[in-house]
This record gives C-alpha cells, sequence and structure tokens, in this order.
C-alpha cells in the first residue's frame, strides 16, 4: 500500500466498508412538554405506549429511519447510511411537531453519537497473533468468535474475524472511519512483517 498515493489509498480504503447505521441525537428547546399522544393520534407510522417506553417512535421512510421524540424535545434518529441525512430528517421531525402546534425556539443542536460501519479487509486473519501483539484487544474464541479490539486513537472499536470480516462502532465521523480501518490495515501487515 505504501507504493499508492494518498488519493487513490482512501479509494481503497473506502472500499473495505460501508456504512449501515448512524444515530444522532436532536436537542431543540421548547415551551413546556411536547404531548407524544397528540402526535401519535395525528400521524401514522408512530407507536407510543408510555408503559413500555417513554418515548414515541416515529419510522420515516425518505430516508428511511426510526425517529425516538421525547417529551422533552430530545430526539434520537437512527437507521440512516448518510451523515448528511441528518438535517433532513430533524427538519421532517420539526414539521410534524409544528403540525402539532408545538413552539420550537432556536435551532436544534445535532450531535453524531455513533457510526456503525461494516467490511471486509479480503484477507485473512491470525486472530490469536493479533490478540497478543495489540494493546487493548480481547480474543476469547469459546465465547465470541471475533476479537474485539478497543483502538485509541481515533477512539472506535471493531470487531475482527478471522475472514477478514471487521465491524466498527463508536465512530463520531466517516473520516475516523476511515482514518481507523487504515491503521488497523498497518497494525495487520506489521504483525504479518513481524512473523
Amino acid at each position: 500500500m505504501s507504493d499508492i498515493d494518498s488519493s487513490e489509498e482512501e479509494i481503497d480504503i473506502k472500499s473495505l466498508y460501508k456504512v449501515v447505521n448512524i444515530v444522532a441525537s436532536v436537542q431543540f428547546e421548547i415551551e413546556g412538554l411536547i404531548d407524544l399522544n397528540l402526535i401519535a393520534l395525528k400521524n401514522k407510522n408512530t407507536e407510543y405506549n408510555p408503559d413500555t417506553f417513554p418515548g414515541l417512535i416515529l419510522r420515516l421512510q425518505k430516508p428511511k429511519s426510526t425517529v425516538l421524540v421525547f417529551s422533552t424535545g430530545k430526539l434520537v434518529i437512527t437507521g440512516l447510511r448518510k451523515t448528511e441525512d441528518v438535517n433532513p430528517v430533524t427538519s421532517q421531525v420539526i414539521k410534524i411537531l409544528k403540525k402539532s402546534r408545538i413552539n420550537i425556539i432556536g435551532e436544534p443542536k445535532i450531535v453524531i453519537q455513533n457510526i456503525v460501519a461494516s467490511g471486509d479487509l479480503h484477507i485473512s486473519i491470525n486472530l490469536n497473533l493479533m490478540s497478543i501483539s495489540l494493546m487493548r484487544a480481547l480474543y476469547e474464541p469459546e465465547v465470541f468468535p471475533g476479537l474485539i479490539y478497543r483502538m485509541d486513537n481515533p477512539k472506535v472499536v471493531f470487531l475482527i474475524f478471522a475472514s477478514g470480516k471487521i465491524v466498527c462502532v463508536g465512530a463520531k465521523s466517516e473520516e475516523f472511519i476511515q482514518e481507523a480501518v487504515k491503521k488497523l490495515l498497518t497494525q495487520i501487515q506489521d504483525l504479518e512483517f513481524e512473523m
């Protein structure tokens, strides 16, 4: 990989994984509390049962996502695959709330909480060697077939399988995922050279 210039290398890294879920939180100021019963009655694709969960579950079709709406004005958005879809989903929910006469004050504060990516490095990985060589790696094949690796910088967690399949969780941006996958590949290659 060292023979490849950085722009080609980025394309190669991006081809090794895909984002499968984005979780974002949204907070906005409201007057009073949101009447979740009213929202549920006025909108299809909702579920609200305060006995089992304190929030309203709202399913949107475009972009496909699930939004948890809480009476305090907090939203949790899940199911997106592109970070640029967070703002349009937030706008859709705000329109729904305004139709139910909820007075929203100011701009929403949006924070990406977690990006989950899965991928395939297209190489076989010696998980025993990795578990010995990497700090913050846990491998107990009798409990779980993958190695759990907590990377410090960027701060993400990988599930790594001997087949080369990976799952990356905890990233706050796609750039973190690219950086983490690139670093992981380098660490695996360094281990191979040590053997």
